[in-house]
């Protein structure tokens, strides 16, 4: 008797549709239909971007500062999280925090905001994100005309604030100043939070 060599076909598993990406690259709408996308997708210059498991750092700063600024926004504005903003038809990031005017639609039927609704965006930096966080994401945001930007840098394990101002002539973001201890500023309203207690690492 002799052996009969048996091949396997193996059929490679099938893409999902985000995968392949159309010609012309997504649309800020697109986020809403595709089915199966990763939770937290954002969408820059037309390619979707998957966001990474978060650090402890991370998730916990961003969770004391949106408890920290409840306690000072003025009445009708939003402190926002896990939600994304339209910024132009090919654009539609993710910011780590957020705060919406009182012209801003919200409801249980809403997934994203306009960049019109947002008075500020905050981006934690995390390392997969640097130059996200650092260089494109502000440009975009200036560029939508959202009027104030932090970007909070981890420092020897504590938080650092640099607190970002657009220019309305140059369109672009100038820098207001760099908080370590306190966040103390007037603009885009008043607020004072101690910045160490955000980050607080447990020690035995």
């Amino acid at each position: 008797m002799t052996a009969e060599a048996v091949i396997v076909k193996m059929t490679p598993p099938s893409l999902p549709s985000w995968a392949v990406p159309p010609p012309e690259g997504f649309v800020a709408e697109d986020l809403d239909h595709i089915p199966d996308l990763p939770a937290h997708t954002e969408l820059i210059d037309g390619s979707l971007v998957l966001v990474s498991p978060q650090r402890h750092f991370h998730h916990t700063v961003i969770f004391r500062l949106h408890v920290a600024l409840e306690d000072f926004v003025p009445p009708g504005h939003e402190v926002v999280q896990e939600m994304s903003v339209k910024l132009a038809p090919k654009q539609r990031p993710m910011p780590d925090l957020m705060i919406v005017g009182p012209h801003a639609v919200i409801g249980g039927e809403v997934t994203l905001f306009q960049a019109s609704d947002v008075i500020l965006a905050v981006e934690v930096v995390s390392p997969d994100s640097q130059v996200r966080d650092r260089d494109r994401k502000p440009v975009l945001y200036a560029e939508a005309g959202i009027p104030h930007f932090w970007l909070i840098e981890e420092d020897n394990g504590k938080p650092t604030v640099f607190v970002f101002e657009r220019n309305p002539v140059t369109k672009s973001y100038e820098a207001a100043g760099t908080y370590h201890e306190r966040l103390k500023v007037t603009v885009p309203f008043d607020l004072d939070i101690d910045l160490t207690k955000l980050y607080q690492a447990r020690t035995r």
